[in-house]
C-alpha cells in the first residue's frame, strides 16, 4: 500500500483513521466527518472564487463553485492523493471496487478535509486544501464557467423553439448510504434520449443531459462529414 500524498502531519491519528474508514467497515466511520467537510470545502472554494473574481456575479460564482466541488472533481483530487488505496472498507465494498468509485472517493476527501480542520484549525486546513483545487481554479474561464448540462440543453432547445427535455427516474439502487440513481433524458426534436447515473437524482439527470448533448454534437459532426 502506497503512502497518502498529504502535506499535513496529523497530531490526532484517530481522526485520520476515521476519515479513511467507510461505513461498510463499521464504526467509527467517516459519514459525520463527510458532512462537516462538505461545508468546509464549499466555504473555502466560495471564498477563493470571491477573492479571485471581484467582478463576477452571483450566478457565475455559483456555477464555478458547483463545477469545482462536484463529485467527479473531488474524486479526481482524491485519486491524486492516492486516497482509494488508503481506505478501510468492508469485504463487499472492496470486492466491488468501492475504492475506485467516485462517490466513495469524494466522500472520503470531504471527510479528510474535516479531519484536518479538527486536527489543526481552519487556517492550517485551508493551506493544505486550497492547493488541491489550484489547477481547476486556474482552468476556469474567469467569471464565465460553463453552464451545467441541463441548462445548456434547455437553452439549445429554446433557441430553436423546440419542446423542452423530459426527465424521468429509471431506477435507484443500493443502501441508503450509497444510493445510485439512473435517470433518462429525452427530447422530441430531434428524437434523442440517453441515460445517466449518479449518487443523486440531480446528478443522474445532469449526466443524462450531458449524454444527450454529446449525441447531438455527434449527429452534427456526422452530418457535416
Amino acid at each position: 500500500m502506497s503512502a497518502l500524498r498529504l502535506t499535513h502531519a496529523f497530531v490526532n491519528q484517530g481522526l485520520l483513521g476515521q476519515a479513511l474508514t467507510h461505513r461498510s467497515a463499521g464504526a467509527p466511520h467517516n459519514e459525520r466527518l463527510e458532512f462537516l467537510g462538505d461545508g468546509i470545502v464549499n466555504l473555502m472554494v466560495a471564498e477563493a472564487l470571491f477573492q479571485r473574481w471581484p467582478k463576477a456575479d452571483e450566478g457565475a460564482l455559483t456555477r464555478a463553485r458547483a463545477e469545482l466541488v462536484r463529485e467527479a472533481s473531488l474524486a479526481t483530487i482524491a485519486r491524486r492523493l492516492d486516497l482509494g488505496a488508503q481506505l478501510t472498507m468492508g469485504p463487499g465494498e472492496m470486492k466491488s471496487g468501492g475504492h475506485r468509485r467516485d462517490s466513495i472517493l469524494a466522500d472520503a476527501l470531504e471527510a479528510l478535509v474535516a479531519a484536518i480542520y479538527l486536527d489543526a484549525g481552519f487556517e492550517a486546513c485551508r493551506e493544505v486544501v486550497l492547493p488541491w483545487f489550484e489547477e481547476s481554479l486556474a482552468a476556469l474561464p474567469v467569471g464565465k464557467p460553463e453552464k451545467d448540462a441541463k441548462t445548456r440543453l434547455q437553452e439549445w432547445l429554446q433557441a430553436r423553439q423546440r419542446p423542452l427535455p423530459l426527465y424521468e427516474l429509471v431506477s435507484e439502487s443500493g443502501d441508503d448510504h450509497a444510493k445510485q440513481f439512473l435517470a433518462r433524458c429525452s427530447i422530441q426534436e430531434p428524437p434523442v434520449s440517453a441515460e445517466g447515473e449518479g449518487t443523486s437524482r440531480r446528478i443522474a439527470e445532469q449526466a443524462a443531459a450531458a449524454a444527450v448533448l454529446d449525441r447531438l454534437a455527434e449527429t452534427k459532426r456526422n452530418t457535416v462529414e
